[in-house]
């Protein structure tokens, strides 16, 4: 979420530059192979592949969409808050952006790549303009409820389930839609892919999925707002000893949690415990971790570089899903499902290399992103400045 220029909070940029990362880590898993269908305990074989995919899972699956959640959140807070500082009216400027980012996830979704999150961003946005105006504590508790009773629910039914009907486990895995994926990315015509994208969307889209997502994206919205209200990252020299000893309790309780499933060889709930709670424990303990070390002067020089790739954040989410479905679909170089984990972890590292490089060099001539600007200036009705 772009806020003004004036008075930006560095940090938050570089939080984004990360969550981009971590992003595209994860999504680079379903770029290249049917994710949705497999099983990713038996569909990889070398030690390398099955290191590097434990690796993504433990350390970024589940974490980077609600990181950038809580960030979305703060950036609509901030955006409220400097708003109604200036005197303006702040809900036809937040209902434009909203509906102009779910134009963006809509083209994203149904022409280029079928995990799209700006979708869901925009509707959930919607409904946290009705939370916009409480106050920090109130949203931070109300989301830190709405996230952890519901997920517990979920939890207790998942075990539940693995108990009394064993098999429903192992159905979620289908080869032969896997199969079908493979052959019609790999070298189905433009109106195959079309169709096979709009099944893989509506797959994950679907009224109970959205249930889940609500309660897993929406809290974080809320936290993040909640956090923005409070001046937590405008006030990380005074708040620094709690958000040290924070940064640590949720790092150790979340790589816990993220570890069970290999810990206890669990199954489905397992698996659900580990994205749903360690995941998202994981994300504030990453946010934490750049807050502490950006609010040095060493710390910032360090992480510098990843704060052009966060004030761009849209631009280069949007490029990773065109430059990566044109590398695999068979509209481009057709390589779906001939590259590993291991591979396509190196071109993640590769790609993202180029954007940082991108980003600074961009970023030190213009004012905002290519699509950062257009959002910009639909939310605003009037071109916005282009270079400085």
């Amino acid at each position: 979420m772009d806020t003004s220029k004036t008075n930006r909070i560095i940090s938050l940029d570089m939080m984004r530059g990360f969550s981009i990362f971590g992003i595209f880590l994860v999504n680079m898993l379903s770029f290249h192979s049917p994710m949705l269908y497999l099983n990713p305990a038996t569909w990889w074989g070398s030690p390398l592949d099955k290191g590097s995919y434990a690796l993504i899972d433990i350390f970024a699956q589940g974490s980077f969409y609600p990181l950038f959640s809580l960030l979305f959140g703060y950036g609509l807070v901030l955006l409220y808050e400097r708003t109604v500082g200036r005197g303006n009216a702040f809900m036809p400027i937040a209902f434009r952006r909203l509906g102009v980012l779910l134009v963006f996830g809509m083209v994203h979704a149904f022409f280029i790549w079928h995990g799209d999150i700006l979708i869901n961003y925009a509707v959930f946005g919607f409904l946290f303009l009705l939370f916009i105006r409480g106050t920090g504590v109130g949203m931070t508790i109300t989301g830190g409820l709405m996230w952890f009773i519901p997920q517990l629910i979920f939890c207790f039914l998942l075990i539940i389930t693995a108990l009394f009907m064993p098999e429903l486990e192992s159905s979620i895995y289908q080869v032969e839609m896997a199969k079908h994926s493979i052959e019609v990315y790999q070298s189905g015509s433009f109106a195959e892919i079309f169709s096979q994208r709009w099944n893989d969307w509506s797959m994950v889209n679907n009224l109970g999925n959205g249930i889940i997502m609500l309660f897993s994206i929406f809290p974080f919205f809320l936290i993040g707002g909640g956090a923005a209200k409070l001046k937590w990252m405008e006030r990380v020299t005074e708040l620094r000893r709690p958000l040290t000893v924070s940064f640590f309790l949720f790092f150790f309780l979340g790589l816990f949690l993220k570890l069970c499933p290999y810990i206890f060889q669990g199954g489905l709930a397992f698996e659900y415990i580990q994205d749903t709670f360690g995941g998202p424990l994981l994300a504030i303990a990453y946010a934490l971790a750049i807050a502490l070390v950006a609010d040095t002067i060493r710390g910032k020089r360090l992480l510098r570089f990843l704060a052009p790739v966060g004030q761009m954040s849209l631009s280069n989410y949007l490029f990773q899903s065109s430059i990566s479905t044109t590398l695999f679909y068979s509209y481009g170089f057709g390589l779906y499902d001939q590259i590993s984990v291991f591979s396509g972890s190196l071109l993640v590292i590769v790609i993202f290399a180029v954007q940082v490089i991108f980003s600074s060099y961009w970023m030190k001539t213009h004012q905002f992103g290519p699509m950062e600007w257009v959002w910009r200036s639909a939310t605003y009705q009037k071109w916005q400045r282009w270079k400085k």
